[in-house]
């Protein structure tokens, strides 16, 4: 099992300057919360440092592809501070602006391309989509037990419950139907079940 390593310190300061001021959309808890869950998800696992760093620096990346900044980028100030292995597996589990053919993609083609993509990604990167996953469900999970008003915790996420309910349902499906799929993947299924049935 991965160990705390200066690596993942970097890697988890690297995070929290990032996202520096960025709170969990409509709660007060900072954004840094989430890589260092993510983190302990994945430690929890047995994975292995790159694993854990890609894990931790995952929407540092998709920020970036958002932004749609070019690979030298991402190379400079992912590539060489952490390594070309956490960089290409956090590629894996983002989605993309555009396809292999530089066409812009819309929402919803983001989301079926990083679907396809995962079909055919190393393992290690649908672990970490699904950690990422797993990490995003329990939260909302949580929150949904902790409030009187669903719909407060449903309002406050893109899409709202049918959308959110439905990509990570289709997330959990490509991650299942994978070749070998990984323990962490029976655990987000549980947790979509109760969130499915808190949802009802």
């Amino acid at each position: 099992m991965t160990g705390y390593s200066d690596r993942i310190n970097h890697a988890l300061a690297f995070a929290a300057k990032h996202h520096d001021q960025q709170v969990r959309r409509g709660t007060k808890p900072p954004y840094t919360t989430q890589p260092a869950n993510v983190a302990v998800i994945l430690t929890r696992y047995g994975c292995d440092e790159d694993t854990v760093v890609a894990g931790i620096l995952l929407d540092v990346v998709r920020d970036y592809a958002r932004e749609s900044s070019p690979a030298e980028v991402l190379q400079q100030r992912i590539g060489e501070k952490f390594g070309a292995g956490p960089l290409e597996l956090a590629l894996m589990a983002s989605e993309r602006r555009s396809d292999d053919d530089g066409m812009e993609l819309s929402a919803d083609e983001r989301r079926d391309d990083l679907l396809s993509r995962l079909a055919i990604a190393a393992p290690a990167a649908r672990i970490v989509a699904a950690a990422d996953a797993l990490h995003v469900a329990g939260s909302l999970l949580a929150d949904l037990r902790r409030t009187r008003d669903a719909q407060s915790v449903w309002g406050r996420l893109p899409g709202g419950r049918a959308r959110t309910l439905s990509t990570l349902g289709r997330l959990h499906e490509r991650l299942v139907s994978s070749p070998a799929p990984a323990p962490i993947v029976a655990e987000l299924g549980g947790i979509l079940q109760a969130l499915a049935s808190i949802a009802a």
